[in-house]
């Protein structure tokens, strides 16, 4: 751990103004607090230890020990608003947001009395996807743990995609069911990677700091970057020839993926690069038919693999959740002040922190071209 000092907020952020039902956030809370109980047994962690080859063996007995902390989680709610944040060490809170936004989207739809659709419908929407993605060859990972309609949906979810003999699936961010399935647990890089470094280190060498911050901690492995906290543009004008080298591809989370590719295709021409040989990970609010268009037009000019979340684990007839917990502040050192975390990104509607810190973000990086 590069950070072991840092302490962050982090902050619910219901981009839909979803309303959620009264004593929802009691019974959120009465949740959170079970999680305290949850450990990683000796099975799970020699799992991690054969299959996560990049966990050392000092984070691993750390994640031994590690017990949730309800008092690091704050929940209220006011008429069908709900708020929430989590704040704590980072290096503990950070482990927060995939199972409490799990536990969002499962709680409401319980609370809400959704209505899905029925499981034999389930599993015949989960074939035809599988087959499509197949049939055209697309590479794809379950990104769908965070906004799924149920975990029991989501195990289903997993076998159905199995049971299709000529699947294309490479993996699922959901490590207890790649444990399960014995499939390859899969992720990238987030967000707040990045955002923390431009608190630490400023905007304009964000992305440097983050990137070689990165290396330093993984020492080549998990080799996915991602382009778009501060926007793609700004990432890929300190996005030299030795990093491009040294990462086996990007992730794209926002706007454009065909301007995107386009962009990242002419930039490792422009590092005499050859773009065949490194990926693009699409991950931004896909379906099918957006997989299949995208595959279609990286065809032999570069690689291409797909995180595919909401839409596989909560295709059930219901809407789903359209949220995001994000970081709001943190201080490099504990009795240090706190500063304000700024995302931008190539979408407007997905920048995240104060008016005033976004406009002199951008300010500051305009300044920087």
């Amino acid at each position: 751990m590069l950070y072991p000092r840092v302490d962050v907020e982090y902050i619910f952020i219901n981009r839909a103004h979803s309303a959620f039902p009264k004593g929802f956030a009691e019974k959120l809370k009465s949740e959170v607090v079970k999680m305290e109980n949850l450990t990683l047994t000796k099975e799970e962690k020699q799992y991690l230890r054969d299959t996560c080859y990049f966990m050392t063996p000092v984070y691993l007995d750390f994640l031994e020990h590690y017990r949730f902390n309800s008092h690091e989680i704050f929940i209220d709610q006011a008429g069908k608003k709900l708020t929430l944040s989590i704040k704590g060490p980072w290096y503990k809170t950070i482990l927060w947001e995939v199972p409490l936004m799990a536990l969002i989207s499962e709680l409401y739809f319980i609370m809400t009395r959704a209505k899905p659709v029925t499981h034999e419908k389930q599993k015949s929407i989960n074939l035809e996807k599988t087959e499509l993605l197949s049939k055209n060859n697309i590479r794809f990972a379950d990104f769908g743990t965070r906004r799924r309609f149920s975990s029991r949906g989501h195990r289903s979810l997993i076998k159905d995609i199995l049971d299709l003999e000529h699947n294309t699936l490479i993996g699922t961010s959901n490590v207890n069911l790649a444990r399960h399935f014995k499939i390859k647990p899969i992720g990238t890089v987030a967000h707040e990677w990045f955002m923390f470094h431009g608190v630490q280190n400023g905007y304009r060498m964000a992305n440097i700091t983050a990137i070689d911050a990165w290396i330093k901690a993984f020492q080549g492995d998990l080799g996915i970057a991602l382009t778009d906290t501060f926007t793609t543009d700004f990432f890929l004008s300190t996005f030299d020839t030795m990093h491009a080298k040294l990462f086996d591809g990007v992730r794209h989370d926002s706007g454009d993926p065909f301007e995107f590719t386009e962009k990242i295709i002419s930039h490792y021409r422009k590092l005499h690069i050859d773009p065949t040989t490194k990926t693009i990970v699409f991950s931004d609010g896909l379906d099918i038919e957006k997989a299949i268009a995208i595959h279609k037009h990286c065809r032999n000019r570069i690689r291409d693999s797909y995180g595919i979340g909401t839409n596989l684990t909560n295709d059930v007839g219901v809407v789903p959740l359209n949220m995001v917990i994000k970081l709001a502040k943190c201080r490099t050192l504990p009795g240090k002040a706190w500063h304000n975390a700024v995302k931008l990104s190539d979408n407007i509607e997905k920048h995240t922190g104060t008016k005033e810190d976004i406009d002199h973000c951008i300010n500051v990086l305009n300044r920087s071209f």
